[in-house]
């Protein structure tokens, strides 16, 4: 069975680091979703699993437990995500066509 599938990309404006969001089903059995897609200071792209802050603690959502298979999820959503932004003038944000971008603005936050 292949490790992922069904990966989308969202890319976002260009801050912090921040380049795009992705979700992706993993082994085909279980949907991974707000993963952000941030650069690297020394140049690439690098994975950031989501967390929660509940009170003064910041908990894991999840995230890959082995070296292996989190190079493994993280150099599948890379290529990816050089395929959809291959070509814009600003990666991760310009000249996308619309099968990746967002139809309308989520309610809340406009």
């Amino acid at each position: 069975m292949k490790l992922l599938s069904e990966i989308e990309i969202v890319p976002v404006q260009p801050k912090d680091g921040l380049v795009a969001f992705t979700s992706f089903t993993l082994y085909g059995i279980f949907r991974c979703s707000s993963v952000a897609i941030m650069t690297r200071p020394s140049g690439g792209y690098r994975l950031v699993y989501p967390t929660k802050k509940v009170g003064s603690r910041v908990m894991s959502i999840f995230y890959p437990i082995t070296h292996k298979v989190g190079s493994a999820v993280e150099e599948e959503v890379i290529k990816k995500y050089e395929e959809v932004t291959k070509g814009s003038r600003c990666a991760g944000y310009n000249g996308l066509s619309n099968q990746n971008r967002r139809s309308e603005t989520p309610k809340g936050y406009r």
